[in-house]
């Protein structure tokens, strides 16, 4: 509720840039990070699964990449989908990014992709009468259930 009623603090750093190294980390619900992308689990999530992948540079606009950043990122939304699809079981998938605060990025100075996975029937009754949002897991389980994965990834990513 603090989120949605615009009293959450705001932590010291950008969302997408961490503090620390660590590959992974349950508080920040970091699931994964290299030297040249990241990917979180989104703490405000449109519905179980929902994932953040971002670049690791500072970046607003997906324009302002490199050819190998932005193949380096889509490699990781690719591979997250891919663990997505193994460990929930969606029906579907939204991906996509939003450029610009009038397009609907909440953060608009560092780009990232939004993966969120759809079912079959996910949205009820009370999603479109009342816009309230439920989440049949709690983050952090959904969280242990995925970082076994990206664990994977990252070591076979790093050997």
């Amino acid at each position: 509720m603090e989120h949605v009623l615009g009293n959450e603090p705001h932590p010291p750093h950008c969302l997408f840039e961490p503090p620390g190294d660590q590959p992974h980390s349950r508080e920040l619900l970091l699931l994964y990070r290299d030297s040249g992308r990241l990917c979180l689990l989104n703490r405000f999530p449109y519905a179980n699964g929902h994932l953040l992948v971002a670049p690791a540079r500072h970046v607003a606009c997906i324009t302002e990449l490199e050819a190998a950043e932005l193949q380096e990122v889509n490699d990781l939304v690719q591979k997250a989908i891919e663990i997505l699809k193994e460990e929930l079981n969606p029906d579907g998938f939204n991906v996509g990014l939003n450029l610009g605060q009038v397009a609907g990025a909440g953060i608009d100075d560092h780009i990232h992709y939004h993966i969120v996975p759809r079912w079959q029937d996910d949205h009820n009754f009370m999603t479109v009468l009342a816009e309230v949002r439920t989440i049949p897991e709690h983050i952090e389980k959904t969280y242990d259930r995925l970082l076994p994965r990206f664990q994977h990834l990252y070591r076979s990513n790093h050997k």
